[in-house]
């Protein structure tokens, strides 16, 4: 009796130890494929701007264009709301975001350690992939404030823009060309741009500048009030044109803001959003998410007045740093390079 209790406990030791092996080396197989699987997967995160603005549903519309050939390319794609330009710079070039929308003026800078990289020096790693809408320095101000004029800013009340943000030393330089100095001739504030007009609609603040595609979310909203605002140009600065290339004559599109209080389009200038991403970020990615814009232009111009005027050739213009090889691949099969 012993013997057979024996034997038989044995024996389901034997056939436990089986079923343990079988199963533990089919675990490791599903585990191993879904190891794969994540393994070949690329995540890419792409830095836009404020919410109210162009930026966000521009990489929204990039990122949807991809996912949407998720078994294809084998892509996740999502988008996360940033405080700008230079933020979006100083992200992808640390790794933490892969691609950025970014102003032309900063790819600029950035390339050429200007501005902000004036210390760290030129982000040598920087790459564009393309151009996209153009965007107008943008000055808004309540009537009851009497600014008809950029220069009427003096001793007033004007947000310039959150630090890390594009728009910031634009209304800088704006300000600058005409002889104006925002630390010693304004009372400058420095919020962000989907903050601006519900200060203007307070009568917190009398006046502020957003460079921005139109039309914006925020100067609806900013016209859109009981306090009256209207678009006031800026003029008289062909010197400031001169010294960047960046920059070009531009006008605010007055027809898409029916609670302005102007008559005709207000003239201004401008740069060109561009998106960039680091030479680190693997050729596929670039030219995956470069391809899917290019191939859907008519359906990507479809999601945004700001997108209307775009064509291929343009949206290889204004880009300082080198394009991408990625990028490069799909233009040099296009024909466009």
């Amino acid at each position: 009796m012993k013997k057979a209790s024996i034997l038989l406990a044995s024996l389901l030791s034997a056939l436990m130890l089986a079923a343990c092996g079988g199963d533990k080396k089919a675990d490791t197989g599903k585990a191993g494929d879904a190891g794969d699987k994540a393994a070949k997967t690329a995540y890419a995160t792409i830095g836009t701007g404020g919410i109210t603005g162009v930026y966000y549903p521009t990489g929204g519309a990039i990122a949807k264009m991809v996912n949407n050939k998720r078994d294809q390319y084998n892509i996740r794609c999502t988008v996360e709301a940033t405080g700008g330009s230079v933020f979006n710079v100083n992200a992808v070039m640390a790794g933490d975001l892969e691609f950025g929308v970014v102003q032309s003026d900063r790819q600029y800078q950035a390339i050429n350690g200007m501005a902000e990289w004036k210390e760290r020096g030129p982000q040598k790693d920087l790459r564009a992939v393309f151009s996209i809408h153009p965007e107008s320095v943008t000055l808004a101000a309540a009537v009851d404030a009497g600014i008809n004029d950029i220069r009427d800013l003096k001793g007033k009340r004007v947000n310039i823009g959150n630090p890390g943000s594009g728009q910031r030393q634009n209304s800088i330089d704006a300000l600058q060309a005409v002889g104006l100095d925002y630390e010693k001739d304004l009372q400058a504030e420095s919020v962000k741009a989907a903050e601006a007009p519900g200060l203007l609609q307070d009568g917190r603040i009398d006046a502020f500048f957003y460079t921005v595609g139109h039309p914006s979310g925020a100067f609806k909203e900013a016209t859109a009030g009981v306090r009256k605002v209207r678009f006031v140009p800026i003029t008289g600065i062909d010197e400031l044109l001169a010294k960047y290339p960046y920059y070009a004559k531009s006008y605010v599109p007055v027809k898409e803001y029916p609670g302005a209080e102007n008559e005709g389009d207000v003239e201004t200038f401008g740069v060109k959003a561009t998106l960039v991403t680091s030479a680190k970020v693997p050729d596929h990615v670039v030219y995956a998410v470069t391809k899917e814009v290019f191939e859907n232009l008519e359906e990507f111009k479809g999601l945004h007045p700001a997108y209307s005027v775009l064509n291929k050739e343009e949206m290889l213009e204004g880009l300082s740093a080198e394009i991408h090889p990625g990028a490069m691949k799909y233009y040099k099969e296009a024909g466009l390079k």
